[in-house]
């Protein structure tokens, strides 16, 4: 736990967060101001003595584990809920007393989609659009730009229920800001939408802070709390701390020591239990180790290494992110489940037909009337692989499990799963896999234990294996003690790791997850991951799709696959190494994103993006880049920064990857007049 309390949410910012330092100073009168806030629900009280203040023009981030109240709180805010106790105010009205005046001062995206099914992209953004009472004139170009920002234009016409789940959730973000609130809810507003799309989404946050706008905001991406003014962090319902990004890291007791290379996994199991580090964390190619005493530790680590003939790409000490914050300060509680060793017992499998290959596919097809959706693919997987599937949001990767689980017919092509044919023996082979949709497939009006006994009955399951299955499960997805909750009132998070524990109830040999942990916190993904692990080096096969970055790192070999067609494959080291040409420069600066249109007027400056707490600036050479950054600095009075050539993270390599494929189609697309 901290030494010393971090400040209060109505505390005055950092210095370094100049614009909201200000507005405090001036004694503005807070968009949103909650005081003393309670709800319970039955015995369990979600909101607990909830205070914080949000002032115009600033962006407030509420982080914490699945089930600590932050939707809740965002409920409480809309008026949709009312609280048991304490009050609150939107722009000045009160939620209890005034909710109609409330709602017309904000706009509030919530974790369900609030779409028409039956309605085209087009029809439900003027379906909310008429609901804010956006005036006719004008409204055009602002759904224009909308549709531009989220790459939805080429769907406006196709209904909401065709949508994959990640493009129902950038529709959402386009009905929500249709109109311009004095005051933003958003909880969890980019979960399970791409990297490129959540850049861009971000653009469009700061272009709302600049007009005033208030933004209070729920996210399971900790880089992206480190954008927030300021954050507080949550558990059972209680703000532990609240301030900048930077004073929140004051939570974290001991220094960090981190170790990257390529056997990332490797070492962690190596160091885990066996040094002085409080903990030994995973973070993609990168392991962190939290050190009471840093020296003492880096000693251990070495000789370790060293006797284990392991090498390393970087040994030495880091400052902490936020999500290094948030796994060590609540990675010793009890807000995430467990992971005992012998919960994550699987029977072996056995060996698949051809050569060790789980998965095999050539010139996969997939069309939709004139629509393909998938485009003469091919790929193997072996058996015990984890095999990583990445693309942006529609770019076919859903539409190729579904294939792959024999739940949709390939319109031509050819492939094996567990040595079955994917078009004449589709029965056979859902026998042999486990399945996670990004719609999780659970009944809600069935409670927790009846969803496993539900589908342990599907794959077979009874008597005493049941039972033991069922205890598994329950103990595996942290749900031990809710096993008679009904699965409607549990969290996203809650659900997803039901989820994952339904599908892999029955002990299959080829797993298919769908973006697993989609709006799951750190701590929870971290936990989903070792059973991934235990899992592979057991000989079972793990396919998966995912928007984070990170999580890719963690996988044995990769597929990036855009518009429906494969654009790169390879090891993280493979694809980071040789398909990405550019190099990367690391700024660090007190106020990064005034910073990127001057830079990306700089010559030789391909691309300046948010990454983190900073920016990402792509460069052909970064030397002459840095000069210039310097001087551009120098010239706008700007100190307190550092910069740093790096190795390009995966979020770098898909974005370069799917820019370079836009760069090579709109140099080969016809002028318009042209015959």
């Amino acid at each position: 736990m901290p030494k010393s309390p971090l400040p209060t949410a109505d505390a005055p910012a950092a210095p370094d967060k100049a614009m909201t330092q200000e507005r405090l100073a001036t004694g503005n009168r807070p968009a949103i101001d909650a005081r003393g806030l309670v709800k319970t629900f039955g015995g369990v009280t979600a909101v607990n003595d909830l205070t914080f203040q949000v002032y115009p023009g600033e962006i407030f981030g509420l982080v914490g584990p699945d089930g600590a109240g932050k939707t809740t709180t965002l409920r409480l805010l809309a008026s949709i809920m009312d609280p048991d106790a304490g009050s609150a105010a939107i722009t000045g009205c009160d939620v209890g007393t005034e909710s109609a005046r409330v709602k017309d001062h904000l706009a509030y995206m919530s974790q369900r989609f609030g779409l028409y099914q039956d309605l085209t992209v087009g029809e439900n953004i003027e379906f909310y659009a008429d609901i804010y009472g956006v005036a006719r004139k004008g409204r055009q170009e602002r759904v224009g730009e909308l549709l531009d920002f989220s790459h939805m234009r080429p769907f406006i016409g196709r209904r909401a229920g065709d949508l994959s789940g990640g493009m129902k959730q950038k529709l959402q973000l386009i009905c929500a800001l249709i109109h311009t609130p004095q005051v933003l809810l958003l909880d969890e507003p980019t979960n399970g939408v791409d990297p490129v799309s959540r850049r861009d989404f971000w653009r469009i946050l700061h272009r709302l802070l600049q007009a005033g706008v208030a933004i209070l905001i729920t996210t399971a991406y900790l880089d992206e709390a480190e954008r927030c003014n300021r954050v507080a962090l949550l558990d059972h319902g209680r703000i532990l701390a609240s301030g900048t990004p930077d004073e929140i890291k004051g939570l974290m007791s001991g220094r960090l020591l981190t170790i990257r290379s390529n056997r990332s996994r490797e070492i962690t199991a190596l160091l885990r239990d066996r040094t002085s580090a409080a903990s030994v964390n995973v973070f993609g190619d990168t392991v962190h180790l939290v050190c009471p005493d840093i020296d003492r530790t880096t000693g251990e680590a070495r000789q370790l290494l060293e006797r284990a003939g392991i090498g390393w790409e970087r040994f030495g000490e880091s400052q902490p992110s936020l999500e290094d914050v948030f796994v060590s300060v609540l990675g010793t509680g009890k807000s995430g489940p467990g992971l005992p060793g012998h919960a994550a017992a699987f029977t072996p499998p056995p060996s698949p037909v051809g050569e060790g290959i789980a998965v095999g596919v050539e010139h996969l097809t997939r069309r939709f009337g004139s629509f393909v959706a998938v485009d003469d693919i091919g790929f193997r997987v072996r058996r015990g692989e984890i095999f990583g599937f990445l693309g942006p949001n529609g770019a076919g990767k859903s539409t190729t499990i579904r294939m792959l689980c024999g739940l949709l017919r390939p319109t031509s092509g050819s492939g094996t799963v567990a040595g079955f044919d994917i078009f004449r023996q589709a029965e056979q082979i859902k026998g042999h896999i486990g399945y996670m949709s990004q719609k999780f497939s659970l009944y809600e009006d069935l409670r927790v234990e009846e969803n496993i006994d539900f589908y342990g009955g599907i794959y077979g399951l009874a008597g005493d294996r049941l039972a033991r299955r069922k205890d598994w499960a329950l103990e595996m997805a942290g749900l031990a003690d809710h096993r008679a909750s009904l699965t409607a009132i549990l969290s996203g998070g809650w659900k997803q790791r039901l989820a994952l524990a339904c599908a892999i109830l029955h002990e299959p040999p080829i797993i298919f997850l769908d973006e697993p942990t989609s709006g799951v916190d750190p701590l929870s993904r971290r936990r989903f991951w070792d059973l991934i692990y235990t899992m592979a080096d057991q000989g079972i096969t793990v396919f998966v799709t995912t928007h984070y970055m990170e999580e890719a790192e963690y996988c044995d070999r990769l597929a990036l696959i855009y518009g429906g067609r494969m654009i790169a494959a390879g090891s993280p080291l493979e694809l980071k190494t040789t398909h990405m040409q550019e190099e990367i420069i690391d700024l660090r600066c007190p106020e990064p994103y005034p910073l990127i249109e001057p830079l990306l007027s700089l010559p030789g400056v391909r691309d300046a993006a948010l990454f983190g707490a900073g920016l990402h600036v792509v460069t052909a050479d970064a030397a002459r880049t840095q000069s210039a950054i310097t001087r551009l600095l120098e010239e706008m009075d700007i100190g307190g920064t550092t910069m740093t050539v790096i190795m390009p993270a995966m979020e770098d390599v898909f974005i370069s990857l799917i820019e370079e494929v836009d760069r090579q189609a709109a140099a080969h697309r016809p002028e318009k007049g042209r015959s």
